[in-house]
């Protein structure tokens, strides 16, 4: 049966000690703990330069990612103070420069740079990053064209965010003071450095919180301003927190950042990019010289077109005026006219006078004595010769009569009394009133009945009156006698 352990085999069943061998075995723990302190020791700063893979920030506030090449990786963890200070916001696929110290984590038996700070590789990395936060705001709408605000004419009010000791304040409020004077509210904040970003985004939608009609004048109109500086000086003003709320404050913003040729992405949120602060100034005013002339001239335009039509209506008078004729022309055609009737009426009162006067003589001439003698004997033989008759008198009268006999005989039809004397009777009530009816009798309080030969009063229950009144008998009015007709009295003639 063979060993269980031989000296010269290199393997064996139970571990045991080899001569002349001094180490002592070491627990897993234990030579992590060294591997850690070597790595530590060895590596205690280093800086490494790579592309960032798989960022993510762990609810701690601990940022894990990873450092690449092109023919290795290696793990990198950022403690949640350093994450928080970072001037960027890191993503895969940027290329950056990573400062701390390698270390191990035993669990995992893997080494990983534990990082204290982190830049962009260059300026051109940089420049990637600041392309790729575009295009993602861009793909969210944020710089859309339909988004943009019209600017308010003329501000009452206007906000500036930007540094109080910087030049820019000073070159915005003197150019405000030379166009148009404006009430101004400063927000101070700090344009460059790791809390930059913080302060302008909370001076902007501070800006949007306040109430109308507060103690603070709501500003208008918002001008974002710095001044000019390399990428890394303006990066503020590339952050997603600035950019986000520039487009959602609820102000017009004007963003004057930087020189000219100076782009951020708050120049692409902002409602109007002014390409320094003093542009900025220019468009939130116009000038007021110029808005003067321009109220002045636009007064003067309208007087003129109120003046124009009285202008232009007093020319058309003038003209038709021109055209109409003159008094004298309208008065000498009647004029002459009446010269005319005039001369016509003496010719003709003379010739009438001369034609009466003419007629007279003739008339006169007939009226001679020995004429009128002739007719007077002539009339008189003319009524000696006319006989007279009473014929017609006659039959007039004989006619008269028989009308009044039958309007006598009428009239003692008509006669209430008659009906008395066959044995009628008239019934009254005290006021002499004549009761036709039974019922009208028995609610009178007294009662006269007039009989052909007198009246008989009748008491009711009440004290009957001392006489009954006699009703009035009416009188016919005389007929006139008939008038003699016109051919009756043609006999006369």
């Amino acid at each position: 049966m063979a060993q269980p352990y031989d000296s010269d085999d290199n393997s064996g069943l139970v571990a045991k000690g080899r001569t002349g061998d001094n180490a002592e075995p070491v627990g897993v723990s234990e030579l992590s703990a060294r591997l850690k302190r070597t790595v530590e020791e060895q590596f205690g700063f280093v800086r490494l330069r790579g592309e960032l893979s798989g960022v993510k920030r762990a609810a701690s506030g601990h940022l894990y990612c990873s450092l690449k090449d092109e023919k290795a990786v290696i793990d990198g963890v950022m403690w949640r103070g350093n994450a928080g200070r970072l001037p960027f916001q890191p993503e895969d696929g940027l290329e950056v420069i990573a400062s701390g110290k390698l270390t191990t984590y035993p669990g995992r038996s893997k080494y990983q740079i534990v990082m204290d700070r982190m830049e962009l590789a260059g300026e051109g990395a940089l420049l990637a990053l600041l392309e790729k936060t575009r295009l993602r705001l861009e793909a969210e709408g944020l710089f859309a064209r339909e988004r943009k605000r019209a600017l308010p004419f003329l501000p009452r009010t206007i906000g500036v965010v930007t540094s109080p000791t910087g030049a820019v304040i000073r070159d915005i409020l003197h150019r405000l003071a030379d166009r148009f004077p404006t009430h101004v509210v400063v927000w101070p904040v700090l344009v460059q450095g790791p809390s930059a970003a913080d302060q302008v985004t909370a001076a902007i939608r501070g800006f949007g919180a306040i109430a109308k009609g507060g103690p603070i004048a709501r500003p208008d109109l918002l001008i974002v301003a710095r001044g000019g500086g390399s990428i890394e000086d303006l990066w503020s003003f590339n952050e997603e927190q600035v950019v986000r709320a520039i487009a959602e404050s609820p102000i017009p913003v004007i963003s004057a950042v930087g020189h000219e040729t100076d782009t951020t992405l708050a120049d692409y949120a902002a409602d109007r990019r002014a390409p320094t602060p003093t542009a900025a100034a220019e468009m939130a005013v116009p000038v007021r010289a110029e808005l003067a002339a321009t109220l002045s001239d636009f007064g003067a335009r309208q007087q003129r077109s109120v003046l124009r039509p009285v202008a232009l209506g007093r020319e058309r008078l003038e003209a038709r005026v021109q055209r109409m004729p003159t008094l004298d022309a309208l008065l000498q055609p009647q004029a002459q006219r009446l010269d005319d009737l005039t001369e016509r009426l003496r010719r003709g009162l003379k010739d009438r006078a001369g034609k009466g006067r003419e007629n007279l003589g003739q008339v006169q001439a007939r009226f001679t004595r020995r004429l009128l003698d002739r007719k007077l004997e002539d009339a008189g033989r003319a009524l000696s010769a006319v006989r007279f008759t009473s014929r017609p008198l006659e039959a007039q009268l004989q006619r008269s009569t028989e009308r009044l006999e039958g309007m006598s005989r009428l009239l003692a039809t008509y006669d209430y009394e008659a009906p008395l004397r066959r044995g009628y009777a008239l019934v009254h009530d005290g006021e002499g009133k004549l009761l036709p009816r039974k019922a009208q009798a028995e609610a009178a309080e007294a009662l006269s009945i007039q009989f052909a030969d007198g009246v008989l009063a009748v008491g009711t229950g009440n004290t009957p009156p001392a006489h009954a009144p006699r009703p009035q008998r009416k009188t016919k009015a005389k007929r006139k006698p008939p008038a003699v007709s016109d051919a009756q009295q043609g006999l006369f003639d």
